[in-house]
């Protein structure tokens, strides 16, 4: 029998949990040819990650599923921390805003939404042999260097047993993903291999994205390592409905006990509660249970000592599972920029952080429209170096937090967390108030870089060592050596993601969040702020910029391709600050409210900083710190965080910085 022809696809994504289904939704969007396989038959329902920051739901916002979800998630909008008195007595100590949405299952609308704008579909039951580089291809963009062989299974063999609960509590349980047990990889394709019932298939990709999670086969077929440390910390989680007297159940809280440890509740969807629960139970010797011997008897064990006096028991419990604490990241997250790691794949926390999906789905929000534009040969695929020097920062600072608040969990008197001394009550509340912006998502700052204008932090002497370390040309590092002009809007972090303020549709009179009109559709977005268009000069400046914007050799024109829309690869944004009334948009310059012969003029892209009739005043030039006498521009990445700054004069300021990475069209 002659082997079958090889198939071609631009994307295989190994791994079909959040990071990969995040992944997808991108290349769903932007048209890219994608497969994604996963070597589970089945769908894992119980026990994924399911808590949601405020980041991670602007994102789904931007993708138009955030409303379905915030509908389903159960919203924790208060913390509340629990501590033992002088006598060892369990009290609340305190109470604070929380920053965590939600917590719901999210595969649903990520899989619903790759289905709306693709024919893309989860392969299941499929596991990865093997996996090489062409070296040869690796530099021609239309090659597919990445050959990898997929074995096609059957149900039987590749559905975990814990999944049907047999263990022996019968509860489905995920410790056939927990760092306390063994990947079953090897085993499963052993006995694929040996059944006559699978078949092979070899693909060739353009490039390969690896989000299997912490036991991650890619990882190891391209030798990247993970790095950090392990430790003999073992924690426990359940989902249960809780029978309890316990007051506080319904709120997110901390509970710390005096002598048996410390537990964290999390209140779900559907009257479920998630618990995460310091393992201190002995076994008959009086040494520390067995990790082979863990259940859910010995974790509600841990949790009713910990919760005492308050009872605690179940009825039902939907899934549980034990880890061990460790903090490690991945000595790479590509080769060649061809292969990538994203998520569990490349970086390992603990939980209790309520960052694992989170920083997951990030990963490959920031990894996928760059793909996209790559193989659309819209950017040069020097793109691609930026997820890495991106991403692992992220990655680093996430483990530095985690390091600590899982120490302060587990009870240890660590020194340097906030200062000198043990790990008091008021230590971990401040804990909690510092780390909140941090968890919440909206914090991440990008360095310098192709994609970020903004001046370096170190001397001009570092320059080029900063360039070579992060793989970018010293000449991109800023534009033309000028300022960032980062003064111009003080509000507005160059390498953050944008801001939002209530603005007002020019035509309409409509109230939107700015975040609003960023949506995840692959284009760059030039917000501009001219300013109160009623001052002459200010109008005149905003013309002038217009016709800069609209000339043939500009940035607007030579990187969009022809025979496309003038707002599919630059979108242009207009937020004035002029009183809505004041101003007709008709006698602004056409490039900011283009004209369709099919459609007529656009009326969704002028806005104004204006008070609403019914939702107030955004007060958005104030909260961005733009001069309404000055004005200026902001480039806003597909992913929302922001470029470079710069005047309404400066459009060769733009036009260098997209000079640096994008391709001309014809």
């Amino acid at each position: 029998m002659t082997e079958p022809e090889p198939t071609q696809v631009d994307v295989l994504v190994i791994g079909a949990g959040p990071s990969g289904l995040m992944l997808a939704t991108w290349l769903s969007r932007c048209g890219i040819s994608t497969r994604i396989v996963d070597k589970r038959a089945s769908r894992i329902n119980s026990g994924q990650a399911d808590g949601l920051q405020s980041r991670t739901f602007e994102i789904l916002d931007s993708l138009g599923i955030g409303a379905d979800v915030w509908r389903e998630a159960n919203h924790m909008l208060e913390i509340r921390f629990w501590n033992p008195d002088e006598h060892g007595q369990l009290y609340r100590s305190d109470a604070m805003a929380d920053t965590v949405p939600g917590a719901t299952r999210i595969e649903d609308y990520l899989l619903g939404y790759v289905h709306k704008h693709s024919s893309i579909g989860v392969e299941r039951g499929v596991i990865p042999e093997s996996l090489s580089i062409d070296a040869n291809f690796t530099d021609s963009a239309n090659e597919y260097p990445v050959s990898v062989t997929l074995r096609h299974m059957l149900e039987e063999g590749t559905v975990p047993e814990e999944i049907h609960g047999s263990h022996a509590s019968g509860v489905p349980n995920g410790l056939f993903r927990s760092n306390l047990t063994a990947d079953d990889t090897a085993s499963l394709l052993e006995n694929a291999q040996s059944s006559t019932s699978t078949r092979s298939e070899k693909v060739l990709a353009k490039y390969v994205v690896g989000c299997d999670g912490a036991h991650s086969w890619t990882r190891r077929q391209i030798g990247v390592v993970m790095e950090g440390e392990q430790t003999d910390l073992v924690w426990g989680v359940m989902d249960i409905i809780p029978i309890t007297d316990f007051p506080d159940i319904r709120y997110r809280c901390t509970v710390r006990s005096q002598e048996f440890g410390s537990m964290m509740i999390i209140p779900r969807e559907n009257k479920l509660v998630r618990l995460y629960i310091q393992i201190t139970e002995k076994d008959g010797t009086g040494n520390c249970v067995k990790r082979s011997d863990i259940s859910p008897e010995i974790l509600l064990k841990s949790a009713q000592k910990i919760l005492a006096p308050y009872k605690l028991s179940y009825k039902h419990c939907h899934w549980w599972t034990a880890y061990g604490i460790g903090q490690r990241v991945g000595s790479s997250f590509s080769v060649q920029n061809r292969v990538f790691l994203a998520g569990d794949a490349v970086h390992t926390h603990s939980p209790k952080a309520g960052q694992g999906m989170n920083i997951s789905m990030h990963d490959t929000y920031n990894l996928g429209w760059k793909l996209a534009s790559v193989i659309k040969h819209r950017s040069d695929p020097s793109l691609l170096r930026t997820y890495e020097t991106e991403r692992r920062k992220i990655a680093q600072e996430l483990i530095t937090f985690d390091h600590k608040f899982s120490r302060i969990f587990s009870g240890r008197p660590v020194k340097d967390i906030l200062g000198d001394g043990a790990i008091d009550a008021e230590t971990l509340q401040e804990a909690f108030k510092k780390g909140n912006t941090f968890t919440n998502g909206t914090s991440v700052n990008y360095d310098c870089s192709i994609l970020v204008s903004k001046e370096l932090e170190s001397q001009a002497s570092e320059a080029e060592n900063f360039a070579q370390k992060n793989g970018v040309p010293a000449s991109s590092l800023t534009l033309d050596h000028q300022p960032d002009n980062q003064d111009l809007a003080t509000g507005i972090r160059i390498g953050m993601r944008m801001p939002s303020f209530k603005v007002l549709n020019q035509s309409d009179a409509r109230p939107w969040h700015f975040q609003e009109l960023l949506q995840s559709n692959g284009c760059w977005r030039i917000a501009v702020f001219p300013g109160d268009l009623r001052d002459p000069d200010q109008f005149a400046r905003f013309t002038t910029l217009g016709h800069a914007l609209a000339a043939k050799d500009s940035f607007l024109r030579r990187y969009t391709p022809r025979s496309e829309a003038i707002d599919s690869v630059f979108e242009i944004i207009t937020v004035h600050s002029a009183p809505r009334s004041s101003i007709e948009l008709l006698s602004l310059h056409e490039v900011f409210h283009p004209f369709s012969e099919e459609t007529g003029w656009d009326y969704n892209k002028v806005f104004v900083d204006d008070v609403s009739y019914h939702e107030g005043h955004g007060e958005a030039y104030k909260n961005y710190g733009i001069s309404p006498l000055t004005g200026c521009v902001v480039v806003i990445r597909p992913d929302q965080h922001v470029s470079c700054i710069s005047s309404l004069e400066s459009v060769r300021r733009i036009d260098s910085f997209f000079s640096g990475f994008m391709i001309e069209q014809k």
